[in-house]
């Protein structure tokens, strides 16, 4: 297990976490310190447990709010993946469509280019 010493809110703070994670526990710890010296410029000295339990729920709300965000995109993502889904069926429809249209097109294309064949024939038999 690594260490990591933080400071929030001008105290130092030793920290387990995993091997690798020191940097990242650094940058929030440097967040949350962020948030109480915002907090404690706007309200000033109201004590630092006031401001530390302020600035944890001001982060939360803002955690929960992302958390909601990105249900929201995750659920229009799926709405957006079901109407390509849906245009890609339908596009394949129509394509079946197409080619069978084609396929009796030339069908009758070459029936009658039979029938013209034949026709020629019979004009150039003189019996």
């Amino acid at each position: 297990m690594a260490v990591a010493i933080v400071n929030i809110a001008g105290r130092s703070y030793r920290l387990g976490c995993d091997a690798g994670q020191e940097k990242r526990l650094e940058e929030l710890a440097a967040s949350v310190d962020v948030k109480i010296a915002e907090m404690r410029k706007n309200f000033g000295e109201i004590g630092d447990q006031r401001l530390v339990v302020m600035a944890a729920l001001e982060i939360a709300d803002a955690a929960d709010d992302a958390r909601t965000k990105i249900a929201a995109l995750e659920a229009e993502v799926a709405a957006l993946r079901e109407e390509i889904d849906l245009g890609q069926r339908r596009d394949a429809a129509i394509e079946a469509r197409l080619a069978q249209s084609f396929d009796a097109a030339a069908t009758r294309l070459e029936r009658l280019a039979q029938r013209l064949a034949g026709d020629k024939s019979d004009a150039d038999d003189p019996f």
